[in-house]
């Protein structure tokens, strides 16, 4: 049965949100104190910058998903051959036709 062991991905996925949420402050931050720039164009910026994230957060998503959906089907295809693999040997050496 599987079972959800903690990996060690936990501390660099730490260091990625980190740096995600290090990278958004520093950007407000720079729109905030930049006094040449219009208000509109600041917004527009900042909803520019929040659609490519919910996209590349939907783009991860969707890959991992696709990763996980071919990983089942490669082990149902590795069960199922297993098991016709056993139903081969088991007829094959048969109780009648077992060398002893």
């Amino acid at each position: 049965m599987y079972t959800h062991d903690k990996t060690d991905n936990s501390v660099i996925m730490l260091f990625n949100l980190a740096g995600v949420a290090a990278s958004y402050i520093l950007l407000a931050l720079s729109l905030y104190k930049s006094v040449d720039v219009p208000l509109a164009t600041k917004g527009f910026w900042g909803i520019g910058i929040l659609l490519l994230t919910l996209s590349l957060v939907n783009f991860v998503k969707y890959r991992f998903d696709n990763q996980q959906r071919i990983d089942r089907i490669n082990r149902i295809e590795e069960a199922r051959n297993e098991k016709l693999l056993e139903d081969y040997v088991g007829d094959a050496y048969g109780p009648d036709k077992r060398e002893d």
